[in-house]
């Protein structure tokens, strides 16, 4: 669904370096690329994603750099757009992605997620782009609700009132 919405939508990433977090397959970076992004790092911890990404880059003849590393643990890389697909299906990942998304708002780096609506998507810090029918895994095309593409922002000041004054 992210890769159709940059696809759909190239002036989102044309023109700018993008990261694909957790990349799986590389068809979001793939996806970014065709749509005229700069450059595209496709990052991910599993090493057959990797081999993946570059197989599945040569065969959409775009370039896409595989990097295999959990790029949620560190510090952003120099880019405008973080791409995330589908990371949000257990707690302990969704928390690290979430801390590592919210360093890239403070860096100025916009965040899109694209997510069918998994328990730990930060609902409160999303704004709905887009939706899209598509399965999820074991649902029935015609079972499965939209998936979302969202920008991922900001903590309201409502979020932060326990770092402020209360006088």
């Amino acid at each position: 669904m992210l890769a159709r919405y940059l696809l759909d939508r190239p002036d989102v990433v044309a023109g700018r370096p993008v990261l694909d977090l957790g990349a799986g397959s590389g068809v979001v970076g793939i996806a970014a690329a065709k749509a005229g992004a700069t450059e595209v790092i496709a990052a991910d911890v599993d090493p057959y994603a990797i081999a993946a990404i570059g197989l599945n880059a040569t065969l959409n003849e775009v370039t896409v750099l595989p990097v295999l590393v959990d790029q949620a643990m560190g510090e952003p890389p120099a880019t405008d757009i973080v791409c995330v697909g589908d990371l949000f299906y257990e707690a302990a990942l969704a928390e690290r992605v979430t801390a590592f998304l919210d360093l890239c708002l403070e860096q100025g780096i916009e965040v899109l997620i694209g997510d069918p609506w998994r328990a730990h998507l930060p609902h409160s810090r999303l704004r709905l782009l887009a939706e899209y029918v598509v399965p999820d895994f074991g649902a029935a095309a015609a079972g499965s609700p939209p998936s979302g593409v969202f920008a991922f922002e900001s903590k309201t000041p409502r979020q932060n009132r326990g770092d402020e004054d209360q006088s």
